[in-house]
């Protein structure tokens, strides 16, 4: 599998934010996450513009995989960008 370039936008209570790391800790996937809910002032406004250029209605979780950005809790997908088959 090549490496991928993942970052996780996540809220700190969401269960489909915590899913998706589990996700990604169980495929071992190495890649960076940002709780928004913990971030203030100008960092969280400028991460919350980030999230929006990729997902207008700026949802949680929203997953950047190298180029793709999938929104929400969406294993088959989240596998297919990774490069990852499913055993199913």
């Amino acid at each position: 599998m090549t490496k991928s370039k993942t970052i996780l936008y996540a809220l700190s209570t969401c269960s489909h934010c915590k899913s998706t790391k589990r996700l990604l800790s169980e495929c071992n996937v190495e890649y960076d996450y940002i709780e928004v809910d913990d971030l203030e002032g100008a960092e969280r406004k400028a991460i919350l513009a980030d999230i929006k250029a990729m997902n207008p209605r700026c949802s949680f979780p929203t997953i950047k995989i190298n180029d793709t950005v999938i929104v929400g809790y969406k294993e088959k997908q989240i596998k297919e960008a990774l490069g990852i088959k499913n055993e199913n």
